[in-house]
């Protein structure tokens, strides 16, 4: 039984709103058109993330810098629901249009600013502080943009067309990041003439400098758009709210429906859709080592096929209802994350599955002396205790092992496939002869890369050529990176494309959800503030909370356990509170 009952009254009349115009869907269009440019601008640095590590981190150890990368790609996710109070107070006041405007311009400019921003090797520790600022604002001026987007093409949409029509506000965030992963792909390609080496060098920053031209566009566009007829209504009829902010949160009518639409649909679509879009690819590129481009051009073959079904189930939900279809792709998620990435894993480096299988591996220590693999401020190097020189090793390499506690004292050793290799013990040996016995030990387990003589300059000597040195590790089969004719792609893009299908399920009609549970005169802050906590905090800090566990535990699957549990727990809060809304009107 629901805690928010529908009257009889709600389920007998269908929204007396009318039938949208050939014009209205041109607007409409216009209205989405502009989202996806934000989504664009906002999620190319997700995409981005291990390439603006090496380019504004270098400062810290391999690990701790691809984490603290995700930490700055999250601190946009961190900031939008600041931007969803801000702009959502302004949109209830002033209007869905003048906010587009306003969020549109602080997302471009951003954007643009990330494409012209100096490295770490240039100007230090002022790099990464400038890409956090930027970020800030780009998160801001997305937690202004989504509520808008969705409160005013629903308010535009004909009765009984609202998931449909709101659906494709859901198709925006997807299409953004399809948009710029194909600009990606593009310029990294040699057939562009930039290629791999010079994209990780300049060529990452062209994509960012490109988003110039869509600000233009999408500026145009925008300055075209009238404002929703139901906040006419509203304005000409003096019902609007004085105080938006406190009328959305500071009243318990209203607040507990916030907490009821977060709870029950929100925390759940945001694990999601984060995991089975992002995740999956930095699961790809990190842990299953498939160089990028061919993870971009997998993920967006999946994202093409998929993307039809935001229609799909928008469209559905407005003939069965949202509550069945959210709560269903939760469901599905929670039930099968494990199971699908494990035949990812055999589908896109069956050699790195195989090798798991036969020749897992081990970690023996005490469990007192490991840390956990990530240090924020850069000051551990992880090479005082045994303990954490393995895992570190282990870690820099993203290789998948089980820990088995040993007594106090004990030295820690790493067991492959039998053969046990024992760390050095950092209490017996200091400084070069330290450094010296880690660096072995770390060839010994992982190997060494072969080196290229280099003739002799000015003062610096010549450097003999070195053949590389094979690792406990490769030995038994672990593969330093995913052997491109192995990839099972039709299996892997078959793969991604089911997870985004729980993605269109959870996401396609919960705009119209929200926009239905509110009325329409605190319509868009009651709703962007726990979309955005949800999609803002849950989803944008789940690539670096995930990682964080796989690194602290150093089971590569660990980091799922995340939005398994969330979702799981959506599925059940909403079956419980959760109220239907497909029938209600919102021109109230």
């Amino acid at each position: 039984m629901s805690v928010l009952h529908e009257t009889a009254e709600d389920l007998a009349r269908l929204p007396k709103h009318h039938v949208a115009t050939h014009d209205e869907k041109l607007v409409i269009t216009a209205s989405s058109l502009g989202t996806v440019f934000e989504w664009y601008d906002f999620y190319l640095y997700g995409l981005l993330t291990a390439i603006i590590a090496a380019q504004f981190l270098t400062g810290l150890n391999q690990t701790t810098s691809f984490i603290m990368a995700l930490l700055v790609f999250a601190a946009g996710f961190i900031v939008r629901p600041f931007g969803a109070l801000v702009f959502g107070h302004i949109g209830d006041l002033f209007g869905r249009r003048y906010t587009f405007i306003i969020t549109l311009t602080v997302m471009g400019l951003s954007t643009f600013l990330v494409g012209c921003l100096p490295t770490y090797k240039q100007v230090g520790v002022a790099a990464p502080i400038m890409l956090v600022v930027l970020r800030m604002f780009q998160g801001l001026a997305l937690g202004g943009e989504y509520g808008g987007a969705a409160t005013y093409v629903a308010e535009h949409a004909p009765a009984g067309k609202r998931g449909l029509y709101t659906s494709w506000i859901q198709i925006t965030a997807t299409a953004g990041l399809a948009m710029a992963l194909l600009i990606v792909i593009a310029v990294r390609s040699p057939i562009t003439g930039v290629g791999e080496e010079a994209f990780k060098q300049w060529g990452w920053r062209i994509p960012y400098l490109v988003s110039g031209l869509f600000l233009v566009l999408g500026l145009w566009l925008r300055l075209k758009l009238h404002e929703s007829p139901v906040f006419q209504k509203i304005k000409s009829e003096g019902s609007g709210s004085k105080a938006p902010l406190k009328d959305a949160f500071g009243k318990w009518s209203n607040l507990k429906i916030v907490l009821i639409a977060f709870f029950g649909a929100i925390a759940g679509q945001a694990v999601v859709w984060y995991t089975g879009q992002l995740y999956a690819m930095y699961f790809l590129e990190k842990m299953l080592k498939v160089d990028g481009l061919t993870a971009n051009t997998l993920i967006i073959t999946a994202l093409l096929l998929a993307t039809p079904f935001f229609l799909f189930f928008g469209a559905l939900s407005d003939k069965i209802g949202r509550k069945p279809i959210i709560l269903t792709g939760c469901a599905l998620a929670a039930l099968t994350m494990f199971p699908v990435f494990h035949a990812l894993t055999e589908a896109a480096n069956p050699a790195l599955a195989h090798a798991q299988a036969n020749a897992p591996v081990k970690v023996m220590a005490y469990p007192g002396e490991c840390s956990s693999q990530f240090d924020p401020v850069g000051a551990n190097k992880f090479d005082t205790t045994s303990c954490d020189i393995v895992k570190n090793a282990l870690a820099k390499a993203a290789i998948n092992y089980e820990n088995v506690a040993a007594p106090s004292g004990s030295v820690a050793s790493v067991s492959i496939g039998g053969k046990t290799i024992i760390a050095p013990d950092p209490a017996q040996i200091s400084g070069e002869d330290k450094k010296k016995a880690i660096a072995e030990f770390t060839t010994a387990l992982v190997g060494k890369p072969a080196t290229l003589a280099k003739a002799a300059e000015g003062d610096k000597p010549a450097v003999e050529a070195k053949p590389a040195v094979v690792g406990e590790l490769t030995k038994v089969g672990y593969p330093t990176k995913a052997d491109p004719d192995q990839i099972d792609k039709p299996k892997v893009v078959a793969i991604l494309f089911y997870l985004v299908l729980l993605v269109t399920m959870v996401y396609g009609p919960i705009a119209a959800m929200l926009v239905e549970l509110f009325p329409s005169r605190i319509r868009y802050s009651s709703m962007s503030l726990p979309y955005h906590i949800g999609n803002g905090w849950l989803g944008g800090l789940l690539p670096a909370i995930g990682f964080a566990m796989v690194a602290a535990n150093g089971d590569i699957y660990y980091g799922f356990w995340y939005p398994v549990i969330v979702a799981a727990a959506t599925f059940f809060f909403g079956l419980f509170f959760l109220p239907e809304t497909f029938r209600r009107n919102i021109d109230g």
